[in-house]
């Protein structure tokens, strides 16, 4: 707890620095580059994100986990000297963060970004990594399946999420992750680039859903 504590106020210290202004990263990997946007109504996730970019963090280090028709994955430092076949997602910065969990105003559509996190068995408050994060991809999902993942969603959220007509209607014309919504927390979009998250996400992958080809971030920038 005390290490969570330290990190956090560290966070905050280097968030004071940076300007308002500065909520949008460009983020250059091997297939291109793609923008997005940190909403201020996440603010700890926001300012995380922004401390990890300044400090490098990302720069480097793989896509390690990649589902087409969901969503990409990245954050394990690991990866930056990865041998074939490596299995990674298990390393991450030492302190974990609060959720923030702003539902239904940012939900899973495509080009969601949100933070990864342990499952609810050995993390019930659904505390999320303090690195690690995805972008969704999802396909468009028909009306016909909205019943069960509704029915899904409410289980797993113990009767406190229901998915919006209008959400609905979004993700059938949009596209996302429906499951996930209430569960995790999304801290920001893609605004530009999305063509390059989708080159990504359908790029071969082996039996743990790594690229079989590496991917990595190049760089990671706070954009002026």
């Amino acid at each position: 707890m005390r290490r969570n504590i330290f990190f956090l106020l560290l966070i905050l210290v280097v968030a004071l620095n940076i300007q308002a202004q500065t909520s949008r990263v460009k983020i250059t990997t091997d297939k291109g580059a793609f923008i997005v946007v940190l909403y201020d109504d996440t603010p700890i996730h926001r300012d995380n994100f922004l401390h990890l970019v300044q400090d490098g963090y990302y720069n480097g280090i793989l896509w390690h986990r990649v589902i087409r028709n969901f969503m990409i994955q990245t954050g394990d430092s690991t990866s930056r000297h990865a041998r074939p076949e490596a299995l990674f997602g298990e390393e991450d910065v030492p302190y974990t963060l609060p959720a923030e969990i702003i539902y239904p105003a940012h939900y899973h559509h495509r080009g969601a970004l949100a933070a990864a996190r342990e499952s609810d068995d050995i993390n019930p408050e659904r505390r999320s990594s303090g690195a690690q994060f995805y972008v969704v991809t999802g396909a468009k999902v028909p009306s016909s399946r909205m019943t069960d993942i509704r029915a899904y969603v409410s289980r797993m959220t113990h009767n406190e999420v229901r998915i919006p007509h209008a959400l609905a209607e979004d993700y059938a014309v949009r596209g996302g992750a429906p499951h996930l919504d209430g569960q995790y927390t999304v801290f920001g979009e893609v605004v530009e680039g999305m063509d390059v998250v989708e080159a990504i996400s359908v790029v071969p992958t082996d039996r743990n859903d790594r690229p079989r080809q590496d991917i990595r971030i190049i760089t990671a920038e706070i954009m002026e």
